[in-house]
């Protein structure tokens, strides 16, 4: 007997979800599982052979969505036809929600009795709150990835929600950086210490933040002499970020790749980082960190919406301020400077910074992996439809 599966995943991130929640369903069920969807090298090593390259997916902000879309409406309603012809057991819809849900709507519609799953909780915390209720209509579970979201959800009124953990807790680089940097010192002014430079894996946020970055370095390196900067890039991005940074008068270290990456995290005194996924990989990790980002034009706009308090994922899991954050014209060289001297020194506030984020920990943290916990309330969901 065969176990088909339909999975979807739009980025990087979702990727790798969508990798360890396969995994563990082949280790939970007997059966062969047959596997259908989008995806890239995590869920291809599971079996998958994406129906196009999911990195044509890869969209940040508003105005990217709008320029894309007649692309983005012709890939909908591909991946669609193809899940409905499949005809699988279950369709898993892993974040991207500008995709995966247009697509899901399609094919509940084409075959109504489909469990489907969605795998990342749409920020309806955020903003458009509405959205919890419309996805009733074609998602039957959420797996969520923070400890608050189903609570959240059942507030709204949306689909039964699980909170499965966060898969950076279970991400061996992470734990190995965690554990390098238990037995680390801090160092005190003078003595050397390390700053990251995080300035975001997209084009468009490392061409708007890299500017102050290169401020606050100067400022920094003005203010004292025993700092070095590293600058981790992705290596799509290393071209745009060695050209924006040739004429920098203080020069970063820069480097490509995941392995340089975490490398540098286990090192970091410090850091001043793009808003995003990795200030909570930061925070696991115990870098301190201070959040920037500025918004594009579109987005600018819709902020009267959002009605979330944070940005931060840090400051919304331990539920108060954790990690500073500033945006668009509250960014500030002198004051992101003086944070970053704080922050890499013995200081109270690098204390603080560090007992919350030990908060974030032990909530994300879960006892099975989330790619387990997601995979059993797959099967279980399958057992309740009839189909497992």
């Amino acid at each position: 007997m065969v176990l088909k599966v339909a999975v979807i995943a739009g980025e990087v991130s979702g990727d790798l979800l969508g990798g360890d929640l396969l995994a563990a369903l082949k280790k939970l069920t007997p059966e062969a599982i047959e596997i259908v969807g989008v995806g890239g090298d995590a869920m291809e090593a599971q079996g998958l052979e994406s129906l196009f390259d999911f990195s044509e997916l890869s969209i940040m902000g508003l105005t990217q969505v709008l320029v894309r879309l007649p692309n983005l409406v012709r890939r909908i309603g591909e991946t669609a036809e193809a899940i409905i012809e499949a005809k699988p057991d279950v369709l898993i819809i892993i974040d991207s929600p500008d995709f995966t849900h247009r697509v899901a709507r399609k094919v509940r519609r084409a075959l109504p009795d489909l469990p489907v799953v969605n795998y990342v909780c749409p920020s309806v915390w955020a903003w458009k709150e509405y959205r919890a209720t419309k996805m009733l209509a074609y998602v039957d579970h959420v797996l969520a990835l923070l400890p608050f979201e189903p609570d959240v959800m059942k507030r709204l009124g949306g689909p039964a929600t699980s909170f499965v953990g966060h898969r950076l807790t279970a991400d061996p680089d992470l734990l190995r950086v965690r554990q390098a940097r238990a037995v680390r010192a801090v160092p005190s002014a003078g003595e050397g210490r390390t700053v990251l430079l995080l300035p975001g894996s997209r084009s468009g946020e490392i061409r708007s933040l890299l500017p102050v970055f290169k401020q606050t370095v100067e400022l920094l390196a003005e203010r004292n002499n025993d700092l070095h900067f590293l600058l981790p890039t992705v290596p799509r991005q290393e071209l745009l970020v060695r050209e924006l940074t040739v004429e920098w008068p203080v020069q970063p270290e820069i480097l490509v790749g995941a392995a340089d990456k975490w490398r540098a995290f286990s090192v970091a005194d410090a850091a001043l980082a793009a808003s995003g996924t990795v200030i909570l990989e930061l925070g696991l990790a115990g870098v301190p960190v201070v959040s920037v980002y500025k918004l594009d034009w579109l987005m600018r706009l819709m902020t009267r919406r959002i009605k979330t308090w944070s940005a931060a994922l840090p400051n919304l899991v331990a539920d108060y301020p954790v990690v500073p954050e500033y945006v668009d014209h509250t960014i500030r060289h002198g004051r992101l400077a003086r944070w970053i001297e704080r922050l890499s020194t013995p200081t109270p506030e690098r204390q603080a910074m560090s007992q919350g984020f030990e908060r974030v920990w032990n909530r994300l943290h879960t006892q099975r992996s989330p790619g387990e916990e997601s995979a059993r309330i797959v099967l279980r969901l399958l057992e309740e439809k009839g189909r497992a």
